[in-house]
């Protein structure tokens, strides 16, 4: 049905009777959200009765909230490490789940100690399936025509560890790729990909990487939307593309592929759609050849009508960047989503990255909130636990910690998202993705966060505009081997135009409006206490995240959901970045700070 004849909705004109009916079930789900929230979490307790876990709890067969609450702590990882480490042995007994654990989803292995294994169970899919399903329909209401092209997703399996028990332990997106629910997903003509599957399935992430380039550039007429994970992975298929454009466009040139690609698979299916084609071969010649790559992405997929990646979090630093390559295309973000649990999703695809507020979709999981002081030091174990709020309770402009209990017996469990509540679509909450709950990095008694320290870079690079100039990439460690101890910043910097560059005075004040930025307690240490040493920026040659990227996936990080860690406390990678460094910079003055000031 074309757009013309739409079918009405609350949210907007449906552009076709599937994309009503999706529309519709956000409508009827997020409406009763706090029944639809009792009932999920009568479920979860009905069928998970007789676990070992909940046992302990002499729940005595109760599903009603209150005995919940009253009966069943809140945990962290650590808290059921002991349990997940049976399963992961092969304990097959109902421990958290009445049904058979089918695998673990792994995290992304990027942040500090080793991956986590969350269990998870066959049916999750059915509900990841889901919420994947109600995405274009909501796009389409802000972006029409979509069912004419396709999309160039940059889409990576990372291949599958066992545990010592024999279940598969892989990242969430590999286990979908690798589901029937995607490789024999029903045709869709609003979502398209250009990668045929054996691309996307291919554990080698070069040829994999290399053929979805290769069948993007195909049909780079057809494609209306270019996308990844996170923005960072886009970036990377961006410089994949610098490197390797020659070897490309001979193969378009001659019809004939590349001789790396040696996944039997891939290779049967490539030789079916590669054909000579001289004028495109010229064509990507002339544009990649050009010093200048500023928006790259149009010009060579000149029908795109948005970028489809994750730039929320600590992925906004790269807005600016992909704006660059971009020549400034729209950012969609769609949905919100982790190893434990799908959560939600955005409702307005189309705004303003700083905008973004994802709708959480009450029959994901049951979901509870732990209110949040940006301020203060947090509630710890050792305190009387506040209480918990209800989905439908949370308050607007207030920020909570998301805790969740799903359907594969996470139980109150604190995923450690911290969010701020922007408004409700009916009865359902909107929030804006503040930061993960983590010190990132420490001297004394300060604490800086990763939202703070991205605030401090961002006012660092207004610095480097008028030499148009940005960062790439950067990532931090506390030096503590200096006495007394600094903050040390590594920058990947774009400069656009080498004859105009930021010289190193221009660095160092940089250093010094990081420190402007922080919070009063480090200002102190450096001003008055004298227990923080003056901040370093260590600049690195282009090219040093990827190259830190690529070692964090020979350790067996995931290509999908890997994110350049902010902090790095890891001798190999603090080597490598080092040896990379090709200026170093301190700030050259001490912070302003005065005892009354506060912040």
């Amino acid at each position: 049905m074309a757009v013309g004849s739409a079918i009405s909705s609350p949210l907007g004109p449906a552009a076709c009777d599937k994309d009503a009916k999706a529309l519709q079930f956000i409508e009827e789900t997020t409406r009763n959200a706090d029944l639809v929230q009792e009932k999920v979490l009568a479920e979860i307790l009905a069928r998970n009765a007789n676990t070992e876990y909940l046992k302990r709890f002499n729940l005595n067969g109760a599903t009603d909230r209150d005995t919940f609450k009253s009966k069943l702590p809140m945990i962290t990882y650590e808290d059921l490490q002991p349990e997940i480490q049976r399963i992961a042995n092969g304990d097959r007994s109902p421990i958290l789940s009445a049904h058979p654990i089918s695998e673990f989803l792994t995290s992304s292995g990027t942040s500090a100690g080793e991956r986590k294994l969350m269990p998870t169970i066959q049916e999750e899919l059915d509900r990841r399936q889901l919420l994947y399903s109600l995405l274009m329909p909501v796009m389409n209401l802000y972006v029409p025509g979509l069912d004419k092209g396709k999309g160039l997703y940059f889409l990576f399996v990372k291949s599958e560890t066992k545990t010592p028990g024999g279940l598969l332990a892989r990242p969430v997106l590999t286990s979908y790729y690798k589901s029937e629910h995607f490789k024999t997903r029903p045709y869709d003509p609003y979502n398209v990909y250009t990668s045929p599957n054996e691309a996307i399935l291919c554990p080698d992430s070069f040829q994999s990487m290399y053929t979805q380039m290769l069948c993007g550039l195909i049909q780079r007429n057809q494609v209306l939307r270019l996308g990844a994970v996170f923005a960072s992975g886009l970036l990377r298929a961006i410089r994949f593309l610098q490197l390797n454009w020659t070897q490309l466009v001979h193969d378009l040139k001659t019809g004939t592929l590349n001789p790396k690609i040696t996944d039997l698979a891939l290779k049967e299916t490539m030789t079916r759609i590669l054909k000579p084609d001289p004028e495109m071969s010229n064509f990507i010649t002339k544009e990649c050849s050009k010093e200048n790559w500023e928006g790259i992405l149009t010009r060579i997929w000149p029908n795109t009508k948005y970028l489809d990646v994750i730039v929320t979090g600590a992925m906004a630093q790269y807005i600016p960047t992909l704006d660059y390559y971009s020549g400034g295309l729209p950012l969609a973000c769609t949905m919100y989503a982790s190893s434990e649990c799908y959560f939600g999703l955005n409702l307005n695809p189309m705004c303003k990255p700083s905008e973004v507020s994802y709708t959480i979709m009450p029959n994901m999981a049951y979901f509870e909130f732990l209110p949040h002081e940006p301020n203060s030091a947090g509630w710890t174990t050792r305190d009387s636990p506040p209480k918990l709020v209800d989905l439908v309770d949370v308050e607007v402009g207030k920020e909570y910690e998301l805790v969740i209990s799903t359907y594969a017996g996470l139980c109150r469990y604190r995923v450690g998202d911290i969010l701020r509540v922007t408004g409700f679509h009916n009865s359902a909450p909107q929030f804006h993705f503040v930061r993960r709950k983590n010190v990132l990095l420490s001297i004394d008694s300060d604490k800086t966060d990763e939202a703070e320290l991205q605030k401090a870079v961002e006012n660092a690079l207004q610095l480097l505009k008028e030499f148009n100039t940005s960062v790439v990439e950067y990532t931090s460690y506390a030096d503590t081997k200096t006495i007394p101890g600094h903050y040390v910043i590594y920058w990947e910097l774009l400069v656009k135009d080498s004859a105009n560059s930021p010289s190193g005075e221009v660095l160092s004040q940089c250093c010094l409006a990081m420190e402007e930025s922080l919070n009063s307690v480090y200002r102190q240490g450096r001003v008055a206490d004298n227990s923080i040493g003056p901040l370093e920026i260590r600049v690195v040659k282009n090219g040093t995240f990827e190259e830190l990227m690529d070692y964090a996936i020979s350790r067996g990080a995931s290509i999908n959901q890997y994110k350049v860690p902010r902090c790095v406390n890891f001798t190999p990678i603090m080597e490598l970045l080092d040896s990379r460094a090709v200026s170093t910079h301190f700030s050259p003055a001490l912070p302003h700070w005065t005892p009354e000031r506060k912040r």
